[in-house]
């Protein structure tokens, strides 16, 4: 009786301690989200605080938030120092453009290769190169070209530009989502009389829609974010996008960190609006494209 006795303590203790690491646990995760998303919130915090802030007092003071009261003054000046709407505008055009046409040449390309084989163990290797080839390697060559065709300093040739860089990035994306169709699907259409096109157009894609849409906003932010090729190709503000744009704020004594802080959260606004309306369609397709078929 007593060694029972001795027993159930002993169990009411593990319990006890196990309950206690769990709750240690929770706590400890909840804190590391809490310093992860700390540090993660706290450039753009910083940019929001330094935009209402006088000029004079983001000099001064390096305190994180306004001491002096908050003003627009600098809001103000981000759209009169430079044309910020016309960059906004380049950029958009330039993004929804590239992005669409990067997307009509990966699809059928990727599905391509995954399905036929094209281009044997060759194309597949370049598009993996082309992927994690650094832009600055290509960008001499990019830039004679697009020179060459007399489109430099142009929307025109920023989009062309756009697609050479993105559209390998499009295809190594979208082959693990074509990967996850069953290709018995796939033959069933064809005994069906589907043609090949057919059956990518009919079958595939409504099955990879979630992969299409996470693809589809990746290559529209790296269209939106890329500032290299925009700062080498452009030199007049009529054809120069948002990144460019934004580092043209510089005053008599330097940079205006108000006003491009300013401009810049003008920038990514539209890119949060589209993440946080489309996150279920990213979230969704990265996680099925992550399984290989």
């Amino acid at each position: 009786m007593a060694a029972t006795k001795k027993e159930s303590r002993i169990s009411g203790g593990e319990l006890a301690n196990r309950e206690r690491g769990r709750r240690a646990g929770k706590v400890v995760q909840i804190l590391a989200i809490i310093a992860f998303s700390v540090f993660i919130l706290l450039p753009l915090i910083f940019m929001v605080t330094t935009s209402i802030k006088q000029p004079i007092e983001i000099r001064e003071s390096g305190a994180l938030l306004p001491t002096r009261g908050v003003y627009l003054v600098n809001w103000v000046n981000a759209f009169i120092t430079e044309p910020l709407g016309m960059f906004l505008r380049n950029s958009t055009w330039v993004a929804v453009i590239s992005t669409l046409i990067v997307m009509l040449i990966a699809v059928p390309t990727s599905y391509s290769i995954v399905r036929f084989s094209t281009g044997g163990n060759a194309l597949p290797s370049l598009i993996l190169g082309g992927y994690v080839m650094p832009p600055i390697v290509v960008s001499i060559p990019i830039f004679m070209g697009i020179k060459s065709l007399g489109l430099a300093n142009t929307t025109t040739g920023l989009i062309i530009t756009h697609i050479i860089l993105n559209v390998t990035i499009a295809v190594f994306l979208l082959d693990s989502f074509i990967r996850t169709v069953p290709r018995e699907l796939e033959e069933a259409a064809w005994i069906d009389g589907y043609s090949r096109f057919d059956t990518l157009f009919k079958v595939v894609l409504p099955l990879i829609r979630n992969g299409l849409i996470a693809t589809g906003i990746i290559v529209l932010i790296l269209s939106w974010n890329e500032f290299l090729m925009a700062l080498l190709l452009t030199y007049d503000p009529s054809a120069q996008t948002f990144p460019v744009g934004i580092s043209r704020y510089q005053g008599q004594h330097g940079l205006q960190f108000g006003e491009m802080s300013a401009a810049a959260l003008t920038g990514i606004i539209p890119i949060y609006i589209l993440v946080f309306f489309f996150q279920r369609y990213v979230v969704a397709g990265l996680t099925r494209g992550g399984v290989k078929g």
